[in-house]
């Protein structure tokens, strides 16, 4: 073998070997927490402020899960407040996206960020809030559902909902005060009947048939049905029913959520 055979079969075999010290290296890196997983953001579909209300305080037990105590993240321990009474403080807030959208929250509860939930490292779950906007005076109020956000500059961590509505998706962060409200006593609001005329659920709309037609064939799959294209306008919307029960409707929503569709709302002919 030549001197420059053996050079270049040196090179080769040095180059394997870094390679598969490269490839050992990332089997073993540690899997990133979801806080901590990239390519979190807002959602595709145009979601106002106006589209988000807020959430409705009522008087509910402790979740059956995340309310243990101590926790730990990241070698740091937790520990969840006995009571969230008088509860008012100050400091950074961040939100979460898409990433983690239909994902159970620490309670159990699906996340949708279409609502105005919140994660906290030690209120008890859930607890609801009026989270203030300290650049700009916006308000609103949040069921804190989930835990985190795990950094020590880092107060509460907001859906993506509840961000829009203090107007901080541009920032990403904002100076914000939290006030717990007491719902002692207080009731949920009356449900709404269950019977209802004819209803459909819009999921999406396109300016292609193409885009229409693929979600129209993952909702068939995922078992979400009826499934229609309504084209007018040059739009092309996909809807689901039409449903004549709330209850049916309701269940409709929280499964698209959960199998991360972006939130039905309810259409009509």
């Amino acid at each position: 073998m030549s001197k420059q055979t053996r050079r270049w079969c040196g090179y080769f075999f040095a180059g394997a070997l870094v390679l598969q010290l490269v490839a050992c290296a990332a089997k073993q890196e540690k899997k990133p927490l979801p806080e901590e997983e990239p390519g979190d953001g807002p959602p595709l579909s145009s979601i106002r402020a106006s589209d988000v209300k807020d959430a409705q305080p009522a008087d509910e037990p402790r979740a059956p899960y995340g309310n243990q105590s101590p926790y730990e993240v990241f070698g740091k321990k937790y520990y969840v407040l006995e009571s969230n009474e008088h509860y008012v403080q100050r400091g950074t807030a961040s939100w979460y996206g898409t990433k983690f959208h239909g994902r159970r929250t620490s309670s159990g509860e699906p996340y949708d960020l279409h609502l105005a939930t919140a994660a906290h490292k030690t209120l008890p779950l859930p607890t609801y809030a009026e989270v203030t906007n300290l650049d700009n005076g916006h308000k609103v109020i949040v069921k804190i559902n989930d835990r985190g956000p795990f950094k020590d500059d880092r107060l509460i961590d907001l859906s993506y909902g509840a961000a829009l509505r203090l107007d901080m998706i541009g920032t990403g962060t904002a100076p914000v005060e939290v006030r717990v409200i007491d719902t002692h006593g207080l009731q949920f609001a009356a449900t709404e009947p269950d019977k209802v005329s004819e209803t459909w659920l819009q999921i999406g709309a396109y300016g292609e048939q193409d885009g229409a037609e693929d979600l129209a064939h993952r909702l068939t799959k995922a078992k979400l049905k009826p499934v229609s294209i309504q084209h007018s306008n040059n739009v092309f919307r996909v809807w689901l029913g039409p449903y004549d029960s709330n209850n049916e409707i309701n269940a409709v929503i929280e499964k698209a959520i959960e199998l991360g569709f972006e939130r039905p709302y309810k259409v009509s002919r």
